[in-house]
């Protein structure tokens, strides 16, 4: 932390100054008062009575402009360590590879990077608001030490038993705090579950038991929340008892000794309006200290964030000339975890410019050789060479350029059509992505979009129908012109002449690109250059499709229970679609 502060040194010590100013003139003012009155009751003339006000105002006015001024300090100081520890949050999730993203959910992430550093910078805040109160204690508890030693015992005699009634009572507030959170997230959790599933409930005409549900989740935090209230709103009146017992006490005692003269009226005065600056930083300290442990403890998930090893290490950083997109990979060892071992020597060589067709069931290990091959995650043993560079020796950024990757289910951003395909070449123009956008079935495309180019495509994409996400992902990686290209075929259904579509991207970018495909569409099988056949990490049948037909194994019981449903007459209504649109 003192790394983040480091350049705030200047501020800090301002802020010290101040607090020791606000310190001392809050301490003054109850001494002055003391004072005044021990003067105006031997000698109440109007002269000492002005002073007197002028004092107290004076030292109102010193006490406003330090708290202001070291508040004013304290927001900026904090408000740039926020935004220095948050802009490093965020540059190190964005820097850490795929692994880290599997063991840490995102919405984790993305509550360290905002709510746990806003927190931190709160606890700080409230650090030096409890400072500037003890400061002020311990000056006024010297000068009541010096004034009179009884009435000093009393009341600091009283200090532990505030404290320890303090810390019971915050015990017993963080429970039924943690009692009321949960039954909140109860409740979000049964509005997010309907909404996400209103459909479905609607469909089976559900509404009742959904409302049913959420009726019960609410009541339950209503109850909860009840109860919470009544604590809550129980503590700080048991405290003002306690300070109310340890007041009479003192005024008692007091007023008999300044009866008998052991004390002057200003004396006993002092004491008096020196309770609540005792009491007062107490109270805090006990009750914000569950505050500065959960500060504290956001801090170092903030931390944890930031220092997370890497998985995917880079051994040098070599300069990555244009790519042939020769692959090789030599008896390769992959494992996600310990307990999942997923390559075991595993050997395969991908040529400059071929298309490969990767086909096998859920875990046969497709994906982890093309998340490999893009360096997202790290093997354990083995060698992957890029046109005969071993893969851990190159610049990622670099190398990463002239990879093009289209996942399962294209992910775009907010923003415009455009936007999007020009992703990762922003300098590309409209002029020239509308050169190749209509060399994809002669630009028909764009006309479903409302706007063309420029039509919102929504959060996530939403706003578009699957196909068309998948024609704009399929034109970023175009536009892109790859070394390389990676796609993750959808599974999900289109209708015939968005899939001939599809199927004219795919053609122009693979003509050019050597290709790694997990094919779940017919086309990109039988026209791959080969497929490769997997079954629980192992390679157990290769060639091209008449060839793996021809042998009637693993690949051809695939195609016959998988590949089929995309039947020829499919194909030929996507065909006899596309030869109408070309005659029109």
């Amino acid at each position: 932390m003192a790394r983040y502060f480091r350049p705030q040194a200047r501020r800090l010590v301002a802020i010290v100054i101040f607090l020791a100013v606000i310190s001392a003139s809050g301490a003054a003012l109850p001494m002055l008062l003391a004072r005044g009155v021990d003067l105006i009751r031997a000698n109440p003339t109007p002269l000492t009575i002005v002073v007197l006000g002028g004092a107290v105002l004076a030292s109102g006015i010193v006490t406003w402009l330090a708290n202001w001024a070291r508040r004013r300090l304290t927001a900026r100081a904090i408000g740039d360590v926020v935004l220095a520890l948050r802009t490093e949050a965020f540059r190190a999730a964005a820097a850490h590879d795929l692994s880290f993203y599997d063991r840490f959910s995102s919405g984790r992430i993305v509550s360290r990077i905002t709510s746990d550093t806003q927190d931190f910078g709160d606890v700080v805040t409230l650090i030096t608001d409890v400072t500037a109160q003890m400061l002020q204690a311990l000056i006024l508890g010297s000068v009541l030490i010096t004034l009179d030693l009884r009435l000093s015992l009393i009341l600091f005699a009283f200090l532990p038993i505030l404290f320890l009634a303090a810390t019971s009572l915050r015990g017993l507030a963080r429970k039924v705090t943690m009692e009321g959170m949960r039954a909140l997230a109860n409740v979000n959790a049964a509005i997010k579950e309907t909404i996400s599933g209103i459909a479905v409930a609607k469909n089976f005409r559900q509404e009742a038991a959904i409302y049913e549900d959420f009726s019960e989740a609410n009541w339950q935090s209503y109850r909860v929340n009840v109860r919470r209230g009544f604590v809550l709103s129980s503590v700080f009146p048991i405290l003002n008892a306690l300070g109310g017992m340890a007041t009479a006490v003192l005024v008692y005692v007091g007023a008999l000794s300044a009866v008998q003269g052991m004390v002057t009226a200003g004396t006993w005065y002092l004491f008096l309006q020196s309770l609540d600056r005792f009491w007062f930083p107490v109270l805090n300290l006990s009750a914000f200290s569950a505050q500065v442990q959960a500060g504290l403890s956001a801090a170092e998930r903030v931390f944890a964030l930031i220092d997370a090893e890497p998985a995917v290490v880079q051994i040098d950083r070599r300069p990555v000339p244009p790519l042939r997109g020769d692959i090789r990979l030599e008896h390769v060892w992959f494992r996600y975890s310990e307990k999942e071992q997923v390559l075991a020597d595993f050997n395969l060589h991908i040529r400059p410019g071929e298309t490969v067709a990767f086909v096998g069931h859920t875990g046969a290990g497709k994906t982890s050789v093309a998340r490999l091959i893009a360096r997202f995650y790290e093997f354990q043993r083995g060698r992957i060479l890029i046109d005969g560079m071993d893969i851990r020796t190159l610049d990622l950024r670099q190398y990463r350029r002239q990879l093009g990757i289209v996942s399962q289910i294209p992910f775009l951003f907010s923003g415009t059509v455009l936007d999007n395909i020009r992703y990762a070449r922003p300098e590309a123009t409209e002029e020239e992505i509308l050169a190749l956008a209509h060399r994809i079935g002669n630009g028909e495309w764009l006309e479903t979009f409302p706007k063309g180019l420029h039509t919102e495509v929504g959060e996530r994409g939403n706003r578009l129908s699957m196909g068309q996400r998948q024609l704009v992902a399929l034109m970023r990686v175009l536009v892109q012109r790859p070394a390389i290209f990676i796609l993750d075929e959808a599974t999900a259904s289109i209708d015939p002449f968005t899939e001939w579509q599809i199927q004219e991207a795919l053609r122009l970018i693979m003509a050019d690109t050597t290709s790694i495909v997990i094919a779940h569409r017919l086309f990109t099988v039988k026209s791959a250059d080969r497929i490769i056949v997997m079954d629980h990490g192992r390679i157990i049948e290769e060639g091209n499709h008449e060839q793996l037909m021809a042998q009637g194994g693993y690949y051809a019981e695939l195609y016959n229970t998988y590949f089929r449903h995309q039947s020829l007459e499919y194909v030929e209504q996507a065909r006899e679609l596309a030869e109408a649109a070309n005659t029109l």
